[in-house]
């Protein structure tokens, strides 16, 4: 679960209510739910980059542009991990 779920589940609780939001709650829901948004689309992003496409015959018939994600992706993890062998 993403941790600042709560807080943002509190300020719609608060916001609703009689009381309502003020200017500085505001602003932090404006900026929790940003950062919500963020870790969401790493997360789908994360699986869609696990997933491959297979026809009924066996072929792999993964969209191009998602192999190409995943090579790129997988290059930039290469280079942070030597990255870090060469720093030590």
């Amino acid at each position: 679960m993403i941790p600042i779920l709560g807080r943002i589940n509190e300020l719609s609780r608060k916001q609703r209510s009689s009381t309502g939001l003020t200017q500085a709650e505001q602003q932090e829901q404006q900026e929790l739910r940003k950062e919500y948004l963020q870790a969401i689309r790493g997360q789908v992003l994360t699986t869609m980059l696990g997933v491959s496409v297979v026809d009924p015959l066996g072929n792999d018939v993964t969209p191009e542009k998602l192999i190409i994600e995943k090579v790129q992706r997988r290059k930039q993890t290469e280079h942070w991990t030597h990255s870090e062998d060469r720093s030590r």
